[in-house]
């Protein structure tokens, strides 16, 4: 997939946060919603976010694992648009290490990113929603938030958790018209991994090879997703994690 269809509306007027949007699903997920006439906050510690400024697209260069960050976020997107309605939490990162070698730093860089960020964009777009009844929060997980691989000990871990807050945070929220969901995200096309391995996105590709569907995903396809559990389309899933890997989490006998 690599064309965005301007024909569906179903996110027009919505207002969007979504983080870790300079590239990858990110990019993917910012830039479709936008296309589809929703108002977005772009995020990202990567500087080069602010490449994406257009007419209702806002970039914000932030650590979404600082204090303070989530707040900075939801109020620009209160103060530029009147409202939040909708958070995408999609940054993430990953290191391929045993466990015995990794360090707390290591574990940290992680478990922050991939969960503290979460909650901490989840419990302020929560506050912002509330008053208006109504929104919408995505996570991006993984099928690794049930599913063990060597090596990669702490994003299991935090993706694993995500899964749970998901959950959680679902059954708090529904009372005030927020539905909490995740999508289970299989091998994606993206630079991820790129920080350590020479070529990550080939890796991905040929990693995704080995689900049933034989390939890995465009970050388009997940955006897709996003997209749907971001309408009113979507109005009766509460607390779920939607998998889309390719097939790779079905048992096989």
């Amino acid at each position: 997939m690599t064309n965005i269809d301007p024909t569906v509306n179903e996110v027009e007027g919505k207002v969007v946060i979504v983080t870790g949007a300079a590239s990858g699903i990110g990019r993917a997920i910012a830039e479709l919603l936008h296309t589809r006439g929703a108002k977005v906050v772009a995020e990202d510690i990567d500087p080069t976010v602010q490449e994406m400024a257009r007419d209702g697209l806002v970039p914000f260069v932030a650590d979404v694992t600082r204090d303070g960050s989530a707040e900075r976020a939801v109020g620009i997107a209160t103060e530029a648009f009147g409202r939040l309605d909708v958070l995408v939490n999609n940054a993430g990162r990953i290191l391929y290490k045993p466990l015995v070698e990794m360090t707390r730093e290591d574990w940290n860089w992680q478990m922050e990113t991939n969960l503290t960020g979460a909650f901490l964009h989840s419990r302020e777009a929560m506050k912002a929603m509330m008053p208006n009844k109504a929104g919408a929060i995505i996570n991006i997980a993984s099928y690794a938030s049930y599913f063990a691989f060597p090596g990669i000990s702490a994003y299991t871990a935090s993706k694993g958790a995500l899964a749970q807050l998901t959950r959680t945070q679902a059954l708090e929220a529904i009372e005030h018209g927020i539905r909490v969901n995740a999508i289970g995200v299989g091998d994606v096309v993206t630079n991820l991994l790129n920080h350590f391995m020479e070529d990550g996105r080939g890796f991905l590709a040929e990693h995704g090879r080995k689900a049933p569907i034989g390939r890995a995903a465009d970050p388009l396809e997940i955006a897709e997703i996003v997209a749907f559990l971001a309408s009113d389309r979507a109005s009766f899933i509460v607390g779920s994690v939607v998998m889309a890997d390719g097939g790779m989490s079905v048992p096989v006998g």
